[in-house]
């Protein structure tokens, strides 16, 4: 027997952020074990491009590449969670307008931004996943040893990739107005290398830049072993006010751009 669905005074109950999250975890899911391959060939290109900065850079650099390969695996690591992050929503905006599909999301009652923001948080969970794969492999592939406490890489990495996802609301705001620019919002994905790799802790205004805090912490952590309870309170303080603030920028910038694209009539040109 079919249940019908709940009805208060005034007509069925409205959905409410939990069910759409739970929808939107759902779908990732569903799309993640329907389309398998996807999944693997990221995780095979991410492990390629390892193999020939590790092998090629040891024919050329030799035992200083060595000395180094545990900061190289730790930012390479960040940098590919950090791409997750950054096309999570800049990619999938530019997906949703060449599949006509966006105007349905501007007209859910939860406005369009908030969709967004949890259709990247469940492709950054995705990432997660596949970047822990990547993680193992070049660990099993150079024969390197890292301190791998759970709460803190995923704090610490999470955090930093959080002002990533600022980026990609601002890219995809920028994406719903321009359309075509592709080829210039990927451009910014090498530049996170710059932003993995910069020495923040000899440079401190290097720290309120994306990544760059985050990628000095996260390789204390999993170089020296430094747990999060054990980092001073100012980093970790100075971490979350740089996540919050880009991640709040951005949705700014994402929330500008849907009103323009709307007030100009080309939400839903391509």
């Amino acid at each position: 027997m079919s249940r019908e669905p709940r009805r208060g005074s005034d007509g069925p109950s409205p959905a409410g952020h939990y069910r759409l999250a739970r929808a939107v975890l759902y779908r990732e899911a569903v799309l993640f074990v329907r389309y398998p391959a996807n999944a693997i060939g990221g995780v095979v290109i991410a492990v390629f491009f390892f193999g020939v900065l590790f092998y090629g850079g040891r024919m050329v650099a030799g035992q200083a590449l060595t000395d180094s390969i545990e900061g190289i695996i730790v930012g390479y690591f960040l940098w590919t969670l950090s791409v997750g992050a950054y096309s999570a929503i800049s990619n999938d905006i530019g997906s949703e307008v060449q599949w006509g599909t966006l105007e349905r999301h501007v007209m859910t009652p939860f406005g369009f931004a908030p969709v967004a923001l949890l259709k990247g948080l469940a492709k950054v969970i995705r990432t997660f996943l596949t970047s822990g794969v990547v993680l193992g492999v070049m660990l099993a592939v150079t024969g390197t040893a890292l301190e791998l406490n759970v709460l803190t890489i995923v704090l610490v990495s999470g955090l930093s990739i959080t002002s990533v996802l600022g980026l990609g609301f601002a890219a995809g705001g920028i994406t719903l107005l321009y359309k075509r620019i592709g080829n210039w919002l990927n451009l910014l994905q090498f530049g996170f290398v710059v932003l993995v790799s910069a020495p923040s802790l000899d440079v401190p205004w290097l720290r309120v830049l994306p990544l760059a805090h985050g990628s000095g912490l996260l390789q204390r952590a999993m170089v020296n072993g430094t747990r999060i309870w054990e980092f001073p309170v100012a980093d970790l303080a100075l971490l979350v006010v740089v996540a919050v603030g880009y991640l709040g920028a951005g949705y700014l910038v994402f929330q500008y751009a849907t009103r323009r694209a709307r007030r100009l009539g080309v939400l839903g040109d391509y």
